[in-house]
């Protein structure tokens, strides 16, 4: 149990730390209202985390630390609902409601396809 916590954290440890430079580098590199990098770590989560369980369901190819290491750590630090729903609240707070239903809206649909395209990329 120990081990897998560690196993887990240390996943954690590294998307959470692109995370954060992923927030930083979209915060200089575009001034607006929009969370770019919120969508942008989502998004790309989203797309890491249907490859790596495509991989996963093919059996032996991903083992079960890895799977620690990679889907519960490394997509779980990387990608962020609370920050998500944060940013949400806030456009809505701003009142800024095109910004809300374009965010809303791609998170969720781009989120699915990311997905599915993540999980494509294995099969092909």
């Amino acid at each position: 149990m120990l081990k897998s916590m560690f196993i887990a954290g240390l996943g954690g440890f590294f998307g959470t730390a692109l995370r954060y430079l992923t927030g930083r580098l979209c915060q200089a590199m575009a001034v607006t209202i929009f969370p770019w990098g919120t969508f942008v770590v989502n998004m790309v989560g989203s797309f890491l985390i249907g490859i790596l369980f495509a991989l996963a369901e093919r059996g032996g190819v991903i083992s079960p630390a890895m799977n620690l290491l990679l889907i519960t750590g490394f997509c779980g630090g990387l990608t962020t609902f609370s920050s998500f729903a944060n940013d949400m609240f806030m456009l809505l707070q701003q009142r800024h409601w095109l910004i809300f239903i374009l965010y809303a809206t791609a998170t969720f649909v781009l989120g699915l396809v990311m997905v599915l395209l993540g999980r494509w990329a294995v099969k092909v």
